[in-house]
């Protein structure tokens, strides 16, 4: 055995041996990273000294390590895709990459990884790009402390910040990303986690998935985004302590959620949001501990969402808490603060002793005449609700909060 254990340090002795390092810059021997990519071996290092690179197309198929030292820039010229990693145990690090070039056919990148697995990405700051981080068929990978910008004013001529295309265990986070189309891109992605990430000001998205199932998502912020957090055609999904906020627009929302099923959705903030939620088709989701601060909608459920509960959220002075455009209502609200109740406590229980009926006449109307909403403070308003409350028509008759609570809840 010990002959065994012997020979096992021996390999590893050569292995770790014959790794060396190779360093880049303009008066060393290597004063390009193409050449120095040619000549190295598995497992070496590649040391990018400070300095400005004009290089693109740049193609590994070995594992290696690609550290930069401060200062040290890779301008692709804006031609096309700069970095393509077509190679498995890699690390890159300490990068600044500019100028990729955009293109209506083809998806260029700063950085581009195809069909690996057990990776690295961390500490680089991507400006001017199409896409900035683009994952094809990988997995086992970690996207950490990088910032991904740039300046786009369109969807057509921008990408995503990070774009995971069929991906599988990767983690992503404490990342920066804004100015561009999604800040975050999935597609089939499984059993992944994105957290405390930030990302903003971006053309469409702050996070885009589809088809993606089993992921996590908490801690991050989405702020200031042209239309929030889109899920769409998932399950299993669990997003938890983000924050929506700021993200106005006449079809903006803080999350939508399109054919989304078994989730859980608990301590997050919507707030300043056009809507806080929009539902569509999304069934047995768990809303607890949410706080829907001051938006205009605080959800909107717009058909075909079944079983979904909403308990010990809180709804703080949204112009519209809840809006419902059908007459049957399978979903529970229960043990909700809603700042717009006006009952009692008679018992002292913390609980109000009249049920709340969250969903305004007026909320029903502006669905069907989006041009009412011009009337929102009006006195006329606050007759139709008035009367919708003492004896409900268009509203579902069960569509009601039997316990609601009288203080806000605090985490």
């Amino acid at each position: 055995m010990k002959y065994k254990i012997l020979l096992f340090f021996l390999l590893l002795f050569s292995f770790s041996s014959k790794a060396s390092q190779i360093e880049v810059c303009k008066s060393c021997k290597i004063s390009t990273i193409k050449e120095a990519i040619s000549i190295a071996q598995k497992g070496d290092t590649i040391f990018i000294k400070k300095g400005l690179y004009k290089e693109q197309n740049i193609i590994i198929d070995k594992p290696l390590s690609l550290i930069g030292e401060e200062g040290a820039v890779i301008d692709g010229g804006e031609v096309g895709v700069i970095l393509v990693f077509e190679t498995g145990n890699f690390t890159i690090s300490g990068l600044k990459i500019i100028n990729v070039g955009i293109s209506y056919t083809k998806d260029h990148a700063a950085i581009k990884v195809v069909k690996a697995n057990n990776f690295v990405i961390e500490n680089c700051v991507l400006e001017n790009v199409f896409f900035g981080i683009l994952i094809e068929k990988s997995k086992k990978g970690i996207i950490r402390n990088n910032k991904v910008s740039s300046d786009n004013k369109n969807e057509a001529s921008s990408g995503n910040g990070i774009h995971i295309w069929n991906g599988n265990q990767m983690e992503i986070y404490k990342n920066e990303l804004f100015g561009l189309r999604d800040g975050i891109y999935f597609e089939f992605v499984k059993n992944s986690k994105i957290y405390e990430n930030i990302s903003h000001d971006n053309i469409r998205y702050g996070l885009h998935f589809m088809f993606s199932n089993k992921n996590v998502y908490h801690h991050n912020e989405f702020r200031n985004n042209g239309a929030g957090v889109a899920v769409m055609f998932s399950k299993f999904i669990v997003m938890h302590h983000n924050k929506f906020r700021l993200n106005w627009g006449s079809a903006s929302y803080g999350l939508l959620l399109k054919e989304i099923y078994d989730a859980e959705i608990y301590n997050n903030l919507f707030e300043e949001n056009t809507i806080g939620i929009n539902g569509e088709g999304s069934t047995r989701i768990n809303y607890t501990n949410n706080t829907f601060s001051r938006n205009g909608w605080a959800v909107k459920i717009t058909g075909a969402c079944y079983k979904n509960i909403f308990k010990k959220n809180n709804f703080l002075h949204n112009s519209l808490d809840l809006s419902y455009n059908s007459k049957i209502n399978d979903n529970l609200f229960e043990n909700n603060y809603w700042s717009e109740y006006n009952g009692y406590d008679l018992d002292k229980d913390g609980i109000g002793d009249v049920p709340y009926r969250p969903v305004k006449l007026f909320s029903y109307v502006v669905n069907k005449t989006p041009e009412a909403l011009v009337l929102l403070r009006s006195l006329f308003v606050d007759i139709i609700n008035f009367s919708e409350k003492v004896s409900p028509v268009f509203t579902p008759d069960n569509l009601v909060d039997n316990k609601p609570l009288m203080k806000i809840i605090h985490d």
